[in-house]
């Protein structure tokens, strides 16, 4: 660029950004896509008024959309297994058995054990949330659970093996970006997870599945018998579900186990599927199952799935990402943590400001991993030089990095949620309470001391020794 873009501008143009997100989405109530296209092209205008050339802010898309490519292929294949676990009769059959099973008052509760167990298992939240999450989203409408009350109790759960299973990316990602080992870092977030983890828990149990009013067990049986007419409800069809947990807990890499997944359920559905056909095999692959049981509930909650149900994610991500690329090609994250760095030595205001900068990151990039790796590579002296152990720095950028990605409506994570749910991240926001409640555990223990071992920097010795 001919002028650097000074710091004061690059605030005001990270101001402008939220709000123009923030108004669209809470006044106005629009998708995010137009505001965040609208967002992208005002901030490439700015970069070429300080003369960056238009292969400078292309270069700086594409860049930021390939760091991307990873989680929209695992969109396109988590549609493909919703898709085929609706027509194998997977998630049929947990419904079915869930509904004797799970209670409405012990509804929120019993979906958060049950997504951090999968979650752990598996390390992932899009896959928790794609396959088991699509099943308890289905049993609490049918229940009468309040929609954002279950998506909220989903996402918790999910998100908790994101944040603290051995197998997720981003729990050997934030240490391996700080340099600490996996396991110290996983012993040291228990700190804030547990606290969030033990008061969501309570709080689900005492919200217990408020919302639209319980469905009568008529509709109930009704409902079950809708499912074991349309639909092949077997043992048989819970192979693929079984398939996908072994392979995540054996540590293979996350596509092949879901395409894995999807091949499982497509031979169980030509076992169990009465005159299936290739042909419609691969229509419910590309637009989700689609057929009429003449009830209702059970049509809105297993026509679902498909590559193109994941478009509308998919192509917010892109944008997002886009946009991401765009604000490191101009600069202004290096200008943010270049202010920023130096100014924060003590461990309260140093973890706060590692923590802002994870969450500033995620809302102007939507990006998990960028949340994780710019404060991550960016602070790490400084966590040195003030003597505040590394491990602070790789808790702090998981609290607010992965935790945080979910609840920005235009983020990787929150775009997939909301998409996969029907639930938008507005309305969940309130209810993922293991989501906001960790980085508020993360600031409280960074100001009283606890748990961050803390040595005494060179500073702090020389201004001792000289009083």
């Amino acid at each position: 660029m001919k002028k650097q873009i000074s710091l004061p501008i690059a605030l005001v143009l990270f101001a402008a950004i939220f709000a123009v997100m923030f108004t669209s989405l809470v006044y106005i109530k629009v998708e995010p896509h137009i505001p965040l296209l609208a967002c992208l092209i005002l901030l490439s205008a700015v970069g070429a008024l300080f003369g960056a050339s238009w292969k400078t802010l292309e270069k700086g898309m594409f860049n930021g959309i390939i760091a991307g490519l990873q989680p929209i292929m695992i969109l396109l294949t988590v549609g493909l297994v919703i898709a085929s676990w609706m027509l194998s009769g997977t998630v049929p059959t947990l419904l079915f058995y869930g509904m004797d099973i799970i209670q409405p008052e012990w509804f929120a509760v019993s979906a958060l054990l049950i997504t951090v167990i999968v979650s752990s298992f598996t390390g992932s939240s899009f896959t928790t949330v794609g396959t088991v999450g699509v099943a308890l989203m289905g049993i609490g409408h049918v229940l009468g659970v309040n929609p954002a009350l279950a998506a909220g109790a989903v996402v918790s759960g999910a998100c908790f093996g994101d944040k603290m299973s051995p197998l997720s990316d981003s729990t050997n990602f934030a240490p391996g970006v700080v340099g600490v080992n996996m396991f110290e870092h996983i012993r040291h977030m228990m700190w804030t997870t547990v606290p969030a983890f033990i008061l969501t828990a309570i709080a689900f149990f005492v919200l217990g599945g408020k919302g639209t009013g319980a469905t009568n067990f008529e509709e109930i049986q009704q409902i079950q018998s809708v499912l074991s007419n349309e639909f092949p409800i077997h043992a048989v069809t819970l192979i693929s579900p079984i398939v996908v947990l072994v392979l995540a807990f054996r540590k293979l890499p996350i596509i092949p186990i879901l395409l894995a997944g999807v091949v499982v359920s497509i031979a169980v559905s030509f076992f169990l599927v009465p005159d299936l056909t290739v042909q419609k095999v691969m229509s419910v692959m590309q637009n989700g199952l689609q057929t009429e049981t003449g009830n209702a509930t059970v049509d809105s909650i297993v026509n679902k799935g498909g590559l193109l149900s994941m478009m509308w994610s998919i192509s917010l991500v892109l944008i997002a990402l886009g946009l991401g690329g765009v604000i490191q090609a101009l600069g202004l994250f290096d200008l943010l943590f270049g202010a920023v760095k130096n100014t924060a030595q003590k461990a309260g205001k140093l973890i706060a400001t590692t923590l802002a900068s994870s969450v500033g990151i995620n809302l102007l990039a939507g990006e998990m991993y960028l949340s994780i790796l710019l404060p991550g590579q960016a602070l790490k002296d400084a966590y040195v030089k003030s003597g505040v152990p590394l491990k602070n720095l790789s808790r702090t950028v998981e609290d607010g990095g992965t935790l945080v990605n979910p609840l920005v409506p235009w983020s990787v994570s929150g775009a997939f949620f909301a998409s996969t749910l029907g639930v938008s991240v507005i309305d969940y926001i309130p209810y993922a309470l293991f989501l906001w409640l960790s980085p508020m555990f993360t600031l409280l223990l960074a100001y009283t001391g606890w748990s961050i071992g803390q040595k005494k920097s060179q500073t702090d010795k020389g201004e001792h020794e000289a009083a």
